[in-house]
């Protein structure tokens, strides 16, 4: 499809409507919601826009009227998954801790419940002007700047526990995936990779030590240890520039 002379830069965001001449025989949140689903079921790679007409019994000119290519389609798709989130209000100072914390892990369980997210986030072109995107980005600032950081730091702030997410997210992401398409558990997957992670590690003494605290643990409750200690720490560290910035 040829590019829109007036269309600065190319996104489903900042294209312009174009005129409907008559009603589509799709909606809008019709494609979205089928596009989620095809990518929840199949992956990644099998988001066509053929693979997406033939699940909705359309022809190609009933998504072209909504959707000018896959690239917007990624946009509209990973905005759906924006708007499962919730952001909680940080009604007083001391509360941004905890609201910050609840946006980290819807993030979190938004991105692992839809897994292909982690393979897309990073070439999404304007996935910042998306409506949820944009309530979500909002959101964050209002609690950032309540907490006390100033005008200038407030967006890094929410940059850096955004990439702290998205960086974790990403890795766990992909492992289930993995997991998926080997149709095994993962406690069973654990346990099967332990004998040769251990014999891997004996010339090892601190990964020896480390496997063996780790052995029989459920690899989930791992996961969320892990991601929660992380969540903390960047906290921690945001916690102490306002103190820092406040003597």
């Amino acid at each position: 499809m040829p590019v829109d002379k007036k269309q600065p830069i190319p996104s489903v965001w900042t294209r312009p409507q174009r005129r409907k001449r008559e009603q589509p025989a799709l909606s809008p949140e019709q494609i979205v919601s089928a596009a989620v689903r095809l990518l929840d079921e199949e992956g990644i790679d099998a988001l066509s826009m053929r693979n997406l007409g033939t699940r909705l019994n359309a022809g190609a000119a009933s998504l072209y009227s909504h959707v000018a290519n896959k690239d917007e389609l990624i946009e509209l798709v990973v905005d759906e998954v924006y708007g499962e989130i919730e952001v909680p209000e940080a009604g007083a100072r001391a509360d941004w801790r905890s609201a910050v914390g609840d946006c980290a892990h819807g993030l979190r369980t938004a991105i692992l419940r839809h897994p292909w997210m982690a393979s897309v986030l990073g070439g999404v072109g304007m996935s910042y002007l998306g409506p949820n995107m944009m309530r979500i980005s909002e959101a964050m600032l209002d609690v950032f700047q309540k907490a006390g950081f100033p005008a200038d730091e407030v967006d890094h702030a929410v940059t850096t526990l955004t990439a702290y997410v998205i960086g974790m997210t990403t890795s766990e992401a992909a492992w289930l995936t993995m997991l998926a398409r080997s149709g095994n558990d993962e406690r069973e997957w654990m346990e099967r990779l332990w004998p040769a992670a251990e014999e891997a590690a004996q010339d090892h003494p601190q990964l020896r030590e480390q496997y063996a605290s780790l052995r029989g643990k459920d690899p989930r409750e791992m996961r969320d240890d892990k991601f929660a200690y992380g969540l903390q720490t960047v906290l921690d560290g945001l916690a102490g520039r306002i103190v820092r910035m406040s003597e």
